[in-house]
């Protein structure tokens, strides 16, 4: 299996001296860079959240992390015990390992759970991605964000708006650093890396900017039948259309649809199991257009100048909308689709002189520099 490109190297810090925790694929795939970045310096934590293989294993091994220090088990269980649980098991490992910094990415469970256990040990953490805000307080990963921030000595924010956000919370502005969003440069040494593509879209009978790939994941979608279901006929719609739809199963997705009997709605798509990272960039890359609730996705088509319907409410990516992102609810999503595939020649062309926004691709880069600074920095403190 290919490998994400090596970042380059810097002044070496303690073995061990960074603990970077993560639990799910969006994690891994930006906190990889930072990792490789870290060398020696990283202990790495995997809380389990994400803990089917394919949802995490393939995702370690494509993102160049070869070594996982403490693999944790609180996948499965309700968002609470995976916050509670976590927490302790991670303030287990600060207490033996003695980090002089911990660092999470975003707005998991596994994130809120190893801030709280740095803060309670007394350890200096770093939240990468810091600021997003979706003003939505139905979303458990928008209480998650907000904790996070307040608790955080180092907010790594993304982007100027991401800043302001946090400025309007009162945060100290010394507290945060603007460095760019660390998912361009994973996307761009993925891509570097990786074969070619005709392979991958020859296997599913293919052609270039010709289909529609899909995902779905999210509570407020796979978790009530109704948005579920509408969100698969539309899905059917457009593949009876004439437009391919590929469709990588979420593990959630699909145990809800065979609880609901309505597997048969992935008889007219070409619903396969979840890929790797590397295979997810390759088909997104020559899709016509992305259909999908996750926030990563809305990130990585910026870079790959992809244009993405976002099946939710709201989000906390802004940046994007009106460029590269579109909101649509379930039931809308067959026609919104079908009036973004007819224009969709122009459409491409149109995103593909935009440049993403969400940095430079050097977000990592200064992440580490940060992060090695403040290392050293507690170090010659307690000397």
């Amino acid at each position: 299996m290919k490998k994400c490109s090596a970042s380059p190297a810097h002044a070496e810090l303690p073995k061990s001296s960074v603990m970077v925790v993560f639990g799910t694929r969006p994690e891994i795939v930006k906190l990889a860079p930072l990792v490789r970045s870290l060398g020696d310096a990283a202990y790495v934590v995997h809380t389990g959240q994400h803990y089917d293989r394919d949802m995490s294993a393939v995702f370690l091994q494509s993102c160049g992390i070869g070594r996982v220090h403490r693999q944790l088990r609180v996948g499965g269980l309700p968002r609470a015990a995976q916050i509670g649980r976590g927490a302790e098991q991670i303030a287990e490992a600060i207490a033996q390992v003695e980090p002089s910094y911990v660092v999470v990415q975003g707005d998991t469970n596994a994130t809120i759970a190893a801030a709280l256990a740095a803060n309670a040990s007394g350890v200096r953490l770093g939240h990468v991605e810091a600021g997003l805000r979706a003003n939505d307080r139905r979303m458990p990963e928008e209480h998650n964000r907000v904790i996070v921030d307040h608790i955080a000595d180092d907010l790594f924010a993304a982007t100027e708006t991401n800043r302001s956000n946090l400025l309007a919370e009162g945060i100290d502005d010394e507290r945060i650093h603007v460095t760019g969003n660390p998912v361009v440069e994973a996307v761009r040494s993925q891509r570097a890396a990786a074969g070619p593509d005709a392979e991958e879209l020859a296997r599913l009978g293919l052609e270039p900017a010709r289909y529609v790939l899909v995902t779905l994941h999210r509570q407020e979608n796979v978790d009530s039948p109704d948005n579920l279901l509408a969100t698969l006929n539309a899905f059917h719609e457009i593949a009876e259309s004439g437009w391919p739809v590929v469709f990588p199963v979420h593990p959630r997705t699909r145990s809800m649809l065979t609880a609901l009997g309505a597997e048969h709605l992935l008889d007219a798509l070409i619903a396969e199991e979840p890929y790797t990272y590397e295979r997810f960039l390759a088909l997104a890359s020559h899709a016509a257009v992305l259909v999908s609730d996750s926030g990563g996705i809305q990130e990585e088509a910026t870079v790959l100048g992809r244009p993405v319907l976002v099946v939710r409410d709201s989000t906390e990516r802004p940046e994007a909308l009106g460029s590269f992102t579109r909101l649509v609810t379930p039931q809308m999503l067959a026609s919104e689709t079908a009036a973004l595939l007819s224009r969709v020649t122009s459409t491409l062309a149109d995103l593909e002189a935009l440049p993403s926004p969400f940095g430079d691709g050097h977000a990592t880069e200064r992440i580490a520099e940060h992060i090695r600074s403040a290392v050293s920095a507690t170090r010659d403190e307690s000397a």
